[in-house]
């Protein structure tokens, strides 16, 4: 057995709230230990699980009456773009893709972030994020945390934060400037994501949470094969 394997940790049942994906559904989160010493190999354990994380909080839905959302992970060396997705790397071929360390955000970062906050989720509790609010929901202290960025002549337009585990990155938020919409960043990401993990021969990229009821999470389903976590077991998503 591996020592992620062996190791006991504490679960703490969240208080209940609204779901802000599924409206009509009270939500509550299993949350780690936060006293629990955590390091990349086991959060890449606890991701095989169905965790996530923000910030050093690790979590998992735990909700009560609702099971919709469904971890879901990509394997790269199976994945396969489409049609739409091809077009979508070449609409975006003048853009040059770096990759830094968490380390690296900087002024431009964070107004990319505020402006994409702005245009596309006015009405959301994040808007009013000052770079304190940022840094605790980006950062945490004990994993490797990266910035896929993506910029066109010289003018960062697309930050995809991603955290690197052993066996797997975790894409855990995308941004970008709010009047390239029609480039399909956002799928773009996610690409370029597969592509660093092919570049860094890690077998999966984890994507979060599934969730079929949701309109948000449809785009997901478009990278296949998608593998959803079901019953404790990874299953190929069928639609």
């Amino acid at each position: 057995m591996t020592e992620q394997a062996k190791t006991s940790i504490a679960l703490f049942q969240g208080m209940p709230h609204q779901c802000s994906y599924l409206p009509d559904e009270v939500t509550q989160l299993q949350i780690v230990d936060p006293t629990f010493t955590m390091h990349a190999g086991f959060y890449g354990a606890l991701l095989a699980q169905g965790f996530r994380r923000s910030g050093d909080m690790v979590y998992r839905p735990g909700c009560l009456s609702c099971k919709a959302c469904l971890p879901a992970r990509i394997p790269v060396n199976r994945f396969t773009p489409s049609r739409s997705q091809r077009r979508c790397l070449q609409k975006n071929a003048d853009m040059q893709i770096k990759v830094r360390p968490l380390s690296h955000f900087n002024d431009a970062h964070f107004a990319l972030y505020t402006s994409y906050l702005r245009s596309r989720h006015a009405d959301g509790d994040m808007v009013d994020h000052n770079e304190s609010d940022m840094s605790r929901f980006l950062g945490c202290h004990w994993g490797e945390v990266l910035l896929l960025e993506g910029w066109l002549n010289d003018q960062l337009c697309l930050v995809a934060v991603t955290d690197k585990t052993p066996l797997g990155l975790s894409a855990l938020y995308t941004f970008f400037a709010p009047e390239l919409e029609e480039r399909g960043l956002g799928n773009f990401a996610i690409l370029q994501q597969l592509a660093e993990c092919q570049r860094q021969g890690l077998p999966w990229l984890y994507l979060g949470y599934w969730i079929a009821e949701c309109r948000k999470m449809a785009y997901k389903s478009n990278f296949k094969p998608l593998e959803i976590l079901l019953r404790e077991q990874w299953r190929e998503l069928l639609e």
